[in-house]
């Protein structure tokens, strides 16, 4: 069993992450991956008694692939090195794990409202709500916190899981891919703290929230091809038709086309409507083939002895 905590800049916060998860999992290695920090991260996670190593590239995408290739284990706790996250639920998450034979269980936050303004910043629980119900909506409704950083998966899923991600859109990416997969989920509720004081939070509220639409958007046109370009078709067919209307109502009271050129445009967008579908249809066949291959590299990783570790 493996906890893995990336860090950037998290001298302050990562001791207690890395000694609240020794205690609550004494039999894990704690795995501490310094993401280039600034600050003394290194030192402090290592005199915590972390196992400590380095990922040069910059972002919690490239820290998460390269984690996920080094260590071997059946089963891995990831969590964010802030002290945000409740070690003490780690335990359960496990259990869950095992007892109903799952890839991934998700600590969903729970955060009194005395406390929330300080833990949230303004707009992240609204954005995390129109996030999780748009990948709810396209990909299956059985996940509700979608951007959690806190996790435990199998082995089956780290080793099968393709990490294409850079930054903190990872978490879209663990989602998408299980629910894709339509691996067995699960979620478990686990409290939500503010950072300790002199800890500084990396996220940027717009910024990393358009990357996170960008990956959905993304992962639809790859995952749902048939579905996205219908839709694109659909609106270059409403289009053609808008544009179209007014030139028949003329042609069938004088057989005369008086705009041609806005006749030859709406010619043109219902070709690239029909054109637009075709690609959907082509693309729906290969994806279904990326997806077949997936699952078979997903099969092809030794299951956990689940009946042992129960």
């Amino acid at each position: 069993m493996a906890i893995l905590i990336p860090c950037y800049n998290e001298e302050v916060a990562v001791p207690r992450v890395v000694a609240a998860f020794r205690a609550a999992l004494p039999q894990a290695a704690v795995y501490v991956y310094d993401n280039n920090s600034k600050d003394g991260t290194v030192a402090a996670a290592r005199a915590a008694g972390a196992v400590v190593r380095t990922e040069n590239l910059q972002g919690k995408g490239h820290v998460v692939r390269r984690m996920f290739a080094d260590i071997e284990a059946d089963a891995y706790v990831l969590v964010d090195g802030d002290d945000t996250y409740d070690a003490a639920a780690a335990p359960a998450m496990l259990r869950e794990l095992f007892a109903q034979r799952l890839d991934m269980v998700t600590g969903i936050r729970i955060t009194p409202e005395e406390i929330a303004a300080a833990a949230y910043r303004p707009g992240h629980q609204f954005g995390n709500a129109v996030l999780t119900g748009m990948v709810r909506w396209v990909f299956g409704d059985r996940i509700s916190d979608m951007l959690s950083g806190y996790r435990v998966f199998s082995r089956r899923f780290v080793k099968s899981f393709p990490a294409l991600a850079s930054g903190f859109e990872t978490e879209t990416e663990f989602t998408v891919h299980a629910l894709e997969l339509m691996l067995p989920v699960g979620e478990v509720a686990s409290a939500y703290k503010e950072r300790p004081a002199g800890s500084t939070s990396k996220l940027n509220t717009y910024r990393d929230g358009f990357r996170i639409l960008r990956t959905i958007v993304t992962l639809v046109q790859r995952e749902r091809p048939l579905m996205f370009f219908s839709a694109a078709s659909a609106l270059l067919l409403l289009l053609a038709l808008i544009l179209a209307a007014p030139l028949l109502q003329t042609f069938i009271a004088t057989g005369l086309v008086p705009r041609l050129p806005t006749a030859v445009l709406a010619t043109g967008l219902v070709l690239l409507s029909f054109l637009s579908f075709a690609c959907g249809l082509i693309l729906d066949t290969v994806t279904r083939g990326r997806q077949e291959a997936k699952r078979i590299a997903y099969l092809a990783v030794p299951g956990p002895d689940f009946e042992g570790q129960a």
